[in-house]
């Protein structure tokens, strides 16, 4: 997606106010906050305070002109404080703006490669741990010029010291310091309308007035710049392998944290997203300008970038113009900086490095178990270095990913009937085998074991463990039934059938949908099949009518139709279908809760968990007691999608109806005014017992009264049938005919509550009739009943 807001109608009258209205005084917000930070990270670099404000105007006019995103700033960014004043140190100020010229030609063919989102498969665990150890790193070497001494050659060194400079005497530079920084913390904590001008620019402006009035003893710096200062880099001396190490460190260090930069402001606005391979190719070109003219590396910088969002800008402009100003200062205002004192500066940069240690980036990290990788990759850049810290990083992530992709959950216990229950879930590859052979090992010999595979991905060492045990468990005499819940990872090893590498997403148990009595047929076959195959008996797999075909070693059967073989399993044929042999020795619906358990369970329990507190229902769904109409089947609805009434022949008594009945008319009231459902629906099926008892009059009122004095609610459907006599009766016979009479009749009962009508008549509610014919398996929609029922149906 194009975000060129520089061009595309940018001379419009409608542009042009936008850019006076948003984006100019947003330039004006994030120039302010550029100036001290600008002048600050060159402090933290060891560069000339110039190469800040130079790469702060090409950050602005270049990468803000070229880049990809609308909104972000680009400038001399803290993340790269310690590379920079590493190579100085190393190279010296010419070669290290050399290097950041190379830096930028690397940049810009990645971004012309198309490769910018690659970077994005960098842990942010790694990048906010490079970022805490940079900040911990500035802190503690400004904390000794803000306590009036100097930084030591590392991390370590400068908190060792740290105890003797807290106890030596101070002079002013002490007081300057604490100043910047006591204005800096109360200045955020103001209200917004007071922090209009940014706190940098406040605390520094403070501390300078307060040293001149005062008269501190304190260190100034005279910044002079001029077009007559410039001096070109040149190419660094020393071993070629530790230079090209050093384009690539600040290449792809700037590149990372102005993707990451980018893809986080996104998130802050809703203008057009960032063109990710344009942000790299504008930062490429920005890189090789600021190394030209002797200028900091630049990278898009989050406070920058976050303080032009809440300002209000809207296009490019704004961060173009904020780098004009920047520039206009350098050369018509640089005389006021030599009124700053420098451990004000330091002051500043410490309460920076406090600030990129964030806490939060810790609670998130959390619950993902990357806070290891955030604290190696933060130790290691304070104390070993910045790119070491990363790698570290880098490398911890790494096995930590490889950790979560291989591993294996096996469970193991004993069920009351004295069947073993074994659960494998994860990825079975070669580095969970010895903990799989050792649960294993834990059954006991000759033991019936149901065993479930949960598993997305099996290697050949896994599936030969596996395998090698479950003959030498059947060879003890014991049982091993297989359940695979994803791709048929054991089967098709078994098989010699090629198996794909690539993992397969997780799958509804196949054919969930099947009565107990078709899946325990299902499960006595499979049982069977695996006693009689591997306890090598030389018999044959029986799985359906004429299925004589020997069946190979691990074969599994899958879910299908009922066998047909007409052959029932006996309790003694070591059938493997549930707590025991025989189904009879449980209810089945234990067997089906621990179907649930094992199979769907896992699947639904994040969605339950958040609708647990609360129900929501869109439907008020009535219909038959029926055991063959399953209404999240016919629907395709799940949980917390139809509030449901069930009842005999899904009748809705009518109001003040003779005999009372409230439970319907309980549920309808809690439906419409406590869970504001917008609809109702009344399903009605064919061969409904219920309506086969209105037309025959067959039930006896001795025998089941309260299924005699239910049913006189279905009296308004059988005048309602008879009302209309000869209208249908070829769909279906009269049975069928009044099944669906009696679902317009219960929508007419219904609208006879006041409370239905009254949302029915505002549009506030919507009633709906449905049939389901079972033989068909169809769902068909009935047409909407007149809102009074003509007065030959009412019945009294």
């Amino acid at each position: 997606m194009s975000t060129d807001t520089l061009s595309d109608g940018a001379s419009t009258p409608s542009r042009l106010r936008s850019v006076l209205r948003h984006d100019l005084p947003a330039s004006l917000v994030v120039f302010l906050v550029a100036i001290p930070l600008s002048l600050g990270i060159a402090v933290a670099s060891g560069a000339p305070l110039a190469a800040g404000l130079i790469a702060a105007v090409v950050g602005g006019v270049v990468a803000g002109a070229l880049g990809g995103s609308a909104v972000q700033v680009s400038g001399p960014a803290a993340g790269l404080a310690l590379v920079v004043a590493d190579l100085v140190h190393t190279y010296g100020w010419r070669a290290t703006c050399m290097i950041t010229l190379l830096a930028g030609v690397a940049q810009l063919l990645l971004g012309l490669s198309k490769v910018a989102r690659a970077a994005l498969a960098v842990s942010p665990a790694v990048v906010h741990g490079t970022l805490t150890g940079v900040g911990v790193t500035i802190a503690l070497a400004q904390l000794h010029v803000v306590l009036g001494g100097s930084p030591q050659h590392s991390a370590l060194a400068n908190l060792i010291e740290l105890p003797a400079q807290l106890l030596a005497n101070h002079s002013h530079a002490v007081a300057a310091g604490l100043l910047t920084i006591t204005v800096l913390v109360v200045w955020t904590r103001l209200p917004r309308r007071l922090r209009s001008v940014p706190a940098p620019l406040v605390a520094l402006a403070t501390t300078a007035a307060a040293a001149a009035a005062l008269s501190w003893d304190v260190t100034h710096v005279d910044l002079t710049v001029s077009p007559s200062t410039w001096v070109s880099p040149f190419w660094p001396k020393g071993d070629w392998h530790g230079i090209v190490a050093a384009v690539l460190l600040v290449a792809l260090l700037s590149g990372i944290e102005s993707l990451l930069c980018s893809v986080g402001v996104d998130k802050l606005h809703s203008g057009p997203k960032s063109d990710l391979d344009r942000v790299l190719t504008g930062q490429g070109v920005a890189n090789i300008v600021t190394g030209a003219l002797g200028g900091l590396p630049v990278a898009g910088v989050v406070v920058r970038s976050t303080a032009n969002v809440t300002a209000g800008a809207k296009s490019k402009w704004s961060t173009v113009m904020h780098g004009c100003w920047v520039l206009a200062f350098t050369f018509g205002f640089a005389w006021t900086i030599r009124y700053i004192p420098m451990e004000a500066l330091a002051a500043l940069l410490v309460f920076i490095g406090v600030q990129m240690v964030n806490l939060g980036h810790v609670r998130n990290l959390r619950g993902h178990g990357e806070v290891p990788v955030y604290l190696v990759t933060a130790a290691g850049v304070v104390f070993v270095g910045l790119a070491e810290g990363a790698m570290l990083g880098v490398g911890l992530a790494a096995l930590l990913a490889l950790r979560r992709l291989t591993w294996v959950t096996v469970d193991v216990g004993a069920e009351p009937s004295g069947r073993w229950h074994v659960l494998i879930g994860g990825s079975l590859t070669f580095l969970g085998v010895p903990r799989l052979t050792a649960e294993l090992n834990s059954v006991p010999p000759g033991v019936p074991v149901d065993l479930d595979l949960n598993i997305d991905f099996m290697d050949n060492a896994a599936f030969e463990a596996l395998h090698t045990w479950r003959l030498a468990h059947e060879g003890t005499g014991g049982t091993v039934d297989i359940d695979e819940l994803h791709d048929e990872w054991y089967s098709l090893a078994a098989k010699g059938a090629r198996v794909f590498p690539a993992k397969t997403p997780p799958s509804i148990p196949d054919r969930w949908w099947l009565p107990w009595a078709y899946r325990r047929r299902r499960l006595v076959t499979q049982g069977r099949v695996a006693a009689l195959t591997h306890h090598a008996r030389g018999r044959r797999r029986r799985a359906g009518a004429g299925d004589t075909a020997p069946a190979p070693c691990g074969d599994s059967v899958s879910w299908g139709e009922p066998a047909s073989c007409g052959d029932p399993v006996s309790c003694g044929d070591s059938a493997s279908c549930g707590e025991s042999a025989s189904w009879g020795a449980i209810p089945e619906l234990v067997a089906g809760a621990r179907e649930f358990h094992r199979h769907t369970a896992p699947l639904v329990r994040p969605i339950l968990t958040r609708m647990a507190r609360k129900q929501e229902p869109s439907h008020l769904f009535i219909t038959c007691a029926d055991s063959r109409v399953v209404p999240s089947l016919i629907t395709a609805s799940g949980p917390g999608d139809l509030f449901t009434v069930r009842n005999i022949g899904n009748l809705v008594p009518r109001h003040e109806a003779a005999p009372p009945d409230d439970s319907v008319v309980a549920a309808v009231e809690y439906a419409t005014r406590v869970l504001g459902v917008r609809t109702i629906t009344v399903c009605g099926h064919s061969g409904c017992g219920a309506m086969a008892a209105l037309l025959s009059g067959s039930v006896d009122a001795d025998d089941l009264p309260g299924l005699r004095r239910w049913l006189e609610h279905g009296n308004h459907s059988l005048a309602r049938y008879i009302a209309t006599a000869g209208e249908g009766d070829e769909e279906g016979g009269p049975l069928d005919r009044l099944c669906r009479v009696n679902v317009i009749q219960q929508l007419a009962n219904l609208r006879t509550h006041p409370g239905v009508e009254e949302l029915v008549r505002a549009e506030r509610l919507e009633l709906v009739g449905i049939y389901f014919d079972i033989a068909q398996a169809r769902v068909h929609i009935l047409g909407q009943p007149d809102p009074t029922p003509p007065a030959d149906l009412r019945v009294s």
